[in-house]
């Protein structure tokens, strides 16, 4: 196999998985042959569709290729060939996942990814910067922004510091935090007849071993008119930053970057390749109450229930329920929805009522169920957890158990989901009888995680003891 071959392999993997990899053991993967034979887990609950919708705002896709072996434009809305001719206004948002491999020649290559932005028509155009973040996997120099893919326990609880595992991971949460990297300026002032370049951020790989970065992008925006937008990668000369001339080259030449993962057609049957998107979603967030049908609360006396979090073609938990956001428009040979959802926000409020005549403690969690023999009133999960990563990201939840009984404010913790993972406790929620309580669940479906997931309230056994903070 020769070198650039063994780099596509490499780079072909996920991201995740991959680095996951490397940080095992021999001794680790040792102990992982010697475990015994997987078992099944099953566990009757509810299984129910998630209330709520995607909204309407329009989300620039930006991840095929995923692995980018060339120059050229990944995604572009403007009018010329192969630009999907639509202009964005008002709010949109940007996702861009992207994995470089270096050159065959070349040990210390950079990658430059820009993204560019001209007004539609003859005014000029605002842009705003609402909120996003950008990250590596590995920083080369310093001040770069970069998060590690680290072995990470499957729950960690924020307390002040932010923990992340990777650049999906990173980005995620600081958008749940309103964190925003050094990298990004806060507004643009776009001139009309000529591209500006709104970000020009590098995915270096000198020094690395293997010679394999990626970088997340996360951008959510306010235009005063309407823009057309493109993402484009270079190589810049002897390492040096792409000039502006460049961008403006690679995008009247309607060069693209060479895609990959040719999706299988809609509704055909047999085995499913997904594929990555290129092209403009409808939908950025998720947001949804969470009660029973025709009533206003959730009773805690119905738990166990699970609700889907990014259900997909295939990976609906047979609630009938897809989730993937549909695209207005995308490049030919590359996904026909969002599959994943990949960059969406879900905002979940929860309602909850003790309905009974005794003190009812709930627990809330994120878990990682087999999606193909779980619904229909059960989910089913592996005794083992050294299957692959499912999940790595944060999540928000408020009002949770506090202290002396007061519901906590906002509380994030860091989750590391394998395949078939019942999920850890967040924490708990306890009420008297008749009382309520609103509970709060933020995420950012994170780059590199395998959907669906699933949000599960299920009882705790019950305690004549006061309820206590566990953090």
């Amino acid at each position: 196999m020769t070198r650039l071959n063994r780099l596509k392999a490499l780079a072909a993997l996920s991201m995740a998985a991959a680095s996951m990899a490397m940080v095992l053991a021999p001794s680790q993967l040792a102990a992982d042959q010697q475990k015994p034979t997987d078992q099944t887990l099953t566990r009757q609950s509810q299984v129910r569709a998630l209330p709520g919708q995607l909204d309407d705002v329009l989300m620039v896709n930006d991840n095929n290729p995923e692995l980018i072996t060339g120059e050229g434009i990944l995604v572009s809305t403007f009018p010329q060939a192969p630009g999907l001719n639509m202009a964005l206004n008002g709010r949109f948002d940007l996702f861009s996942h992207h994995v470089y491999a270096g050159q065959p020649d070349q040990l210390d290559s950079t990658l430059w990814l820009a993204v560019v932005a001209e007004p539609a028509g003859d005014a000029p155009v605002t842009l705003q910067l609402l909120g996003g973040s950008t990250s590596l996997s590995q920083a080369t120099l310093k001040g770069q922004t970069a998060s590690p893919f680290l072995p990470l326990p499957a729950l960690m609880a924020e307390s002040g510091t932010a923990i992340a595992s990777g650049p999906g991971s990173k980005v995620a949460g600081d958008l749940l935090r309103g964190d925003i990297a050094d990298e990004l300026q806060r507004e643009w002032q776009i001139a009309p007849g000529s591209i500006s370049p709104l970000v020009v951020l590098p995915i270096p790989v000198a020094g690395l071993d293997p010679l394999l970065n990626g970088r997340n992008l996360q951008l959510r925006l306010q235009s005063s008119g309407p823009v057309h937008l493109a993402t484009i990668a270079a190589y810049g000369s002897n390492n040096k930053v792409p000039g502006q001339d460049r961008w403006r080259k690679l995008l009247s030449e309607g060069r693209q970057s060479p895609k990959e993962h040719q999706p299988t057609p809609r509704e055909a049957r047999g085995k499913i390749v997904y594929s990555r998107v290129s092209g403009v979603q409808i939908g950025s967030t998720w947001r949804a109450t969470l009660t029973d049908p025709g009533s206003s609360h959730l009773n805690v006396e119905d738990a166990p229930i699970s609700w889907p979090i990014s259900s997909l073609e295939r990976g609906e938990l047979k609630t009938g329920q897809i989730q993937t956001a549909e695209l207005k428009g995308f490049d030919a040979g590359t996904a026909w929805a969002a599959h994943g959802n990949y960059g969406v926000e879900y905002d979940l409020m929860l309602p909850l009522r003790n309905q009974g005549s005794q003190q009812r403690t709930v627990a809330i969690s994120l878990e990682s169920p087999d999606k193909n023999r779980s619904g229909s009133g059960q989910l089913v999960f592996s005794s083992s957890q050294s299957g692959p990563v499912m999940f790595r990201g944060p999540i928000e939840v408020s009002g949770l158990d506090g202290q002396e009984g007061r519901p906590s404010g906002r509380r994030r913790f860091h989750l590391v989901l394998r395949r078939g993972q019942e999920g850890p406790q967040l924490g708990h929620i306890t009420l008297a009888p008749g009382q309520q309580r609103s509970v709060r669940v933020r995420l950012v479906y994170p780059a590199d995680a395998t959907p669906p997931q699933v949000l599960s309230l299920r009882p705790v056994k019950q305690s004549t003891r006061a309820p206590v903070d566990r953090p």
